[in-house]
């Protein structure tokens, strides 16, 4: 619910703060003192358009503050959540408005598009008379309205998850179908592309060999000409060669060990010395050997490489990448040849879901036209006393083309009314005035009581045009509903106002060449004789005062009588 409102240098408003109680609260006062003042900053808080001239003269901005106590299970807790704005089972809505730059919205404190304070005002506030946010007036909101009434939120959910399901498969199969020519040429690419690199067949370990081979036939004279220059240095020359230098010195330093034992550790290691010469000659003899410089087998590995190296360049990589690269064009290959199946796996779920979704569809539609003439009769019954005598209230399902689904089912719900006897059913809003309006919103509201969802309803102009006895009802009808939802309505009428379950009266007042409202809750006397004022006018007698007490005394023992 509403639980205070703070108004800052808003048209003729300097400064202002409200706080509101639970039930129905009646807000009175002078005409022109500034009552609707009141439901316009209640409205801008709400995400209603608003521009520079709002301000109150001589200020460079306006400011509206409307703070909101939430239950979890509410929608427009649920819608917090969702945004990451929930804060403690509060929600505080702040509007700026500047003279010199856009005006700005917040939610518990964080800048948020005004978008945003528009969409979670339609879960806080429904306000009856010339205001966008009047839920009866958008399609959407009479298709809820009769959807709570007929009790199908659970099975909406449900829809809205086919629906959700059933329209992502739909769209993986229009992209499927709008990609098959680029797919055509695509497969004709990768297929030539796979081909060419699995007829080269390189691996990593084979381009490694590769490149070793080429650089020892390449280089093969050289290599020859250096193995057997280190041959002959080795132990091929018998003056001059390592291995019998080291023969004959290792020969001469055993004899000399008999003179001195400390020769035998020099002994030792040119005896090994002299056996790793020895094997590094061996080796390079078999070497030697084998060593194959075949100018046919280095033009076969040139050629490879050549091919090799030539499929790098086309592909834009390394030549050690290839194989990487075959690996990923195959996959893609492969998910692309499979395409055929995914579209036929796809059109087989999108029928499957289409079933389930129609068949809740289906029996939506049948609890609605169940429900709808129910709630409509209720209505109308309810417009014959709040001074619409004859009027008639309907709901129409006009179902959807054929072929065509939405989130909430196979139909549009449209709320018809005729406010005058012999004036046949047209739509809501485009037939009844403003007054009409909100007495037909009272009365919808009053037969929807029960499962409506939107904690608090404000009323502008319900009481235009009616009087007497039809006031009373309206009164009555304000009141009741104030039992389940918070209610603030501005009258003019003593009868509607004696039975709020709180009175706040604005005032307008002058100092000099500054005009500016205020708001002050009644009790009381201070109440008695507002009551008064509203039947008597001017000049206020005893008559007129014991009226108003009894107008109070009785909507008091009214509450009695029903508890």
């Amino acid at each position: 619910m509403l639980n205070h409102l703070y108004i800052r240098d808003f048209t003729i408003v300097h400064e202002l703060e409200l706080t509101f109680e639970p039930g129905f609260t009646a807000l009175t006062g002078e005409t022109g003192a500034g009552k609707s003042i009141l439901v316009d900053a209640l409205a801008l808080a709400l995400g209603e358009r608003a521009d520079n001239t709002v301000i109150r003269h001589g200020c460079a901005r306006a400011e509206i503050v409307a703070g909101f106590s939430l239950r979890p299970d509410q929608d427009a807790a649920r819608w917090l959540n969702e945004h990451d704005l929930f804060a403690e089972q509060e929600c505080v809505l702040r509007r700026v408005i500047d003279a010199d730059k856009p005006s700005r919205g917040f939610i518990n404190g964080r800048p948020v598009p005004i978008q945003m304070l528009r969409e979670l005002g339609q879960y806080l506030v429904d306000i009856h008379g010339q205001h966008e946010h009047q839920s009866m007036l958008r399609r959407d909101g009479q298709r809820q309205i009769l959807d709570d009434y007929a009790g199908l939120g659970e099975v909406l959910t449900r829809l809205n998850l086919h629906y959700a399901e059933l329209t992502t498969l739909t769209s993986r199969l229009q992209a499927l179908q709008r990609q098959s020519s680029d797919r055509d040429a695509r497969l004709d690419l990768l297929r030539y592309q796979v081909r060419e690199l699995q007829a080269l067949a390189i691996t990593t370990e084979e381009l490694a060999q590769l490149e070793e081979e080429h650089s020892r036939l390449a280089n093969g004279a050289e290599l020859l000409e250096g193995l057997q220059e280190s041959a002959q240095a080795l132990c091929d020359d018998e003056q001059a060669a390592v291995a019998p230098v080291l023969a004959r010195a290792l020969s001469r330093l055993e004899q000399l060990t008999r003179y001195d034992s400390r020769l035998v550790e020099l002994t030792a290691l040119l005896r090994e010395a002299s056996i790793q010469v020895d094997e590094a000659a061996s080796r390079l003899h078999q070497y030697l050997d084998k060593l194959e410089l075949d100018p046919q087998r280095l033009q076969t590995v040139e050629q490879r490489l050549a091919s090799v190296h030539d499929l790098a360049r086309k592909h834009k990589t390394r030549a050690e990448e290839l194989p990487q690269i075959l690996e990923r064009l195959a996959m893609e290959l492969r998910d692309l040849e499979e395409g055929d199946l995914n579209s036929e796996r796809l059109q087989q779920a999108i029928e499957t879901e289409r079933h389930r979704y129609l068949e809740l569809a289906q029996q939506i539609s049948t609890t609605r036209r169940q429900a709808a003439p129910t709630l409509g009769k209720s209505v109308t019954a309810q417009m014959q006393q709040l001074g619409m005598p004859g009027g008639r209230f309907a709901i129409q399902l006009e179902p959807l083309p054929p072929g065509e689904l939405s989130a909430s089912g196979l139909e549009h719900v449209e709320f018809l009314v005729s406010a005058n006897p012999g004036q046949p059913l047209r739509a809501l809003t485009k037939v009844a005035s403003g007054g009409e309006l909100s007495r037909i919103s009272l009365a919808l509201q009053v037969a929807a009581a029960q499962v409506a969802r939107i904690p608090t309803l404000v009323f502008d102009e319900v009481d235009v045009g009616i009087g007497g006895r039809v006031a009373e009802i309206v009164g009555q009808q304000l009141r009741r509903l104030g039992a389940s939802r918070e209610v603030l309505c501005i009258t003019h009428l003593a009868q509607v106002a004696a039975l709020g379950d709180q009175h706040l009266q604005v005032t307008k007042t002058s100092t000099g060449e500054t005009v500016s409202t205020a708001v002050r809750a009644l009790t009381g006397r201070e109440r008695i004789d507002e009551i008064a004022r509203m039947i008597g006018g001017i000049k206020i007698s005893k008559k007129t005062l014991a009226h108003a007490q009894d107008m109070l005394a009785r909507a008091t023992d009214n509450d009695r009588v029903s508890a």
